[in-house]
């Protein structure tokens, strides 16, 4: 939420945030804590907990699976309108939103968690609880910052707090996996706000809340099927073999060569293929993995993996007869995440750390791959902080979050008086 504040300064919205040196960012963010309505609030999370509890486990038992954010969506919306914000509504991709209304002469600030989970349908999401420990699939990862959103839109209403900014609140569908961040990307490209939106936080996970995601790692996945003739494995034996080839691509990938800095990764997730033991495949398919925080290192490993492909296709082709077909690969990209960066020097990072060190913390500086890449790749300042409160776990099925309220409520304190500093408060 900090990099909304930062980005209003960077657009000269406001001419006394847009003048502060490093040392002022402090004093910003302490003239936000010590006014009426910030203490005002404060003291409606702490009183408001409970609730923050309960509403977590309501959602987090609505199953949310890659693609079916549907049930979810439905109830969040309900909630978000009974926040009291204005323009409540669902895009065609999915995405519930709800505006805050300030007064003018702000920047649009949006602030996002992600409404589906990584598990698929049918996964028991049934959360249960051990002292201050909550665990369930996808309990931390999205969905305490679902609520922590309606916790602070509630909060800032009932302190009367005003901004300058309007804030879009919103929770986006297609975050994880092969969704791709098509919630966020339908945002920026087709959305109503898709002009308008200058700033924008994401709030993804449950953690210390000290730290800032300030780096989109690009991605590229694709799914490679092989194709061949098939035929009896004794019987046919010796004509070319999609597994050989899929054998082949896979061991050339294996041995690229990436550099450490800027990080580049690459990986083979998922295989599969063939109908039995005793026949030679007609299909078998990878899916894979590349990553970098480079865009020109990421558009290198793609290139390397285009060309290993072809060789692994024509040598198996040589290696064994054709005569009853080749072997081809079909390519599918199945996920494509733009990389970039919103810089440290920044303002929207350098509120968000002045907030997470007027809380008593030590901000640190990460490179991810989440929703916040499609604003960074569109040059709008952007980061991603996490909801507060302690976690572990995510993507497990044990995944869990600790709802201890000293460092719950502190997570929640350092976006919160982020985002009023970025709005105008």
């Amino acid at each position: 939420m900090s990099s909304v504040a930062v980005l209003a300064v960077v657009l000269g919205v406001s001419a006394a945030v847009s003048a502060q040196t490093p040392n002022t960012y402090d004093a910003t963010i302490a003239t936000v804590r010590a006014s009426e309505g910030f203490r005002k609030a404060l003291a409606i999370l702490d009183r408001d907990h409970d609730r923050l509890i309960e509403e977590i486990i309501t959602l987090t038992e609505i199953p949310a699976p890659p693609f079916k954010e549907e049930q979810r969506a439905r109830k969040y919306l309900e909630m978000l309108r009974a926040s009291g914000l204005a323009d409540v509504e669902q895009d065609e991709e999915g995405n519930v939103m709800g505006l805050w209304r300030g007064t003018g002469g702000g920047p649009l600030i949006a602030v996002a968690a992600h409404l589906d989970t990584v598990f698929p349908e049918g996964t028991d999401v049934t959360v249960t609880r051990e002292d201050m420990r909550l665990s369930a699939p996808g309990i931390g990862d999205d969905t305490r910052s679902l609520a922590v959103l309606l916790a602070m839109i509630r909060a800032m209403n009932e302190a009367n707090i005003r901004t300058q900014s309007d804030i879009l609140f919103i929770g986006n569908v297609g975050e994880e996996g092969q969704g791709d961040l098509r919630g966020v990307k339908y945002l920026f490209g087709k959305g109503k706000y898709k002009d308008r939106i200058q700033m924008f936080i994401s709030v993804d996970g449950a953690g210390g809340g000290a730290n800032i995601t300030h780096g989109g790692v690009g991605s590229r996945r694709y799914r490679v099927t092989f194709k061949g003739p098939g035929g009896h494995s004794y019987g046919a034996f010796g004509l070319v073999n999609p597994a050989f080839a899929m054998a082949g691509a896979m061991q050339k990938f294996g041995t690229l060569k990436v550099p450490d800095k800027p990080k580049t990764t690459y990986s083979v997730g998922v295989v599969g293929g063939g109908t039995s033991v005793n026949s030679i495949p007609f299909e078998t398919w990878m899916e894979l993995d590349m990553r970098s925080e480079s865009p020109a290192e990421l558009k290198k490993l793609d290139e390397s993996l285009m060309s290993l492909i072809s060789e692994a296709v024509q040598e198996e082709n040589k290696a064994r007869s054709t005569a009853q077909g080749p072997i081809t690969a079909d390519i599918t990209l199945i996920g494509d995440r733009p990389s970039g960066e919103t810089p440290i020097t920044s303002t929207i990072v350098q509120i968000a750390s002045a907030s997470i060190r007027a809380a008593g913390g030590r901000p640190t500086y990460s490179w991810s791959s989440t929703d916040s890449n499609i604003p960074i790749s569109l040059g709008i300042p952007a980061i991603t902080v996490d909801s507060g409160g302690r976690g572990g776990r995510a993507h497990a099925l044990d995944e869990w979050i600790s709802v201890d309220k000293v460092p719950s409520l502190r997570g929640i304190e350092i976006a919160l008086a982020t985002l009023l500093s970025l709005a105008g408060a």
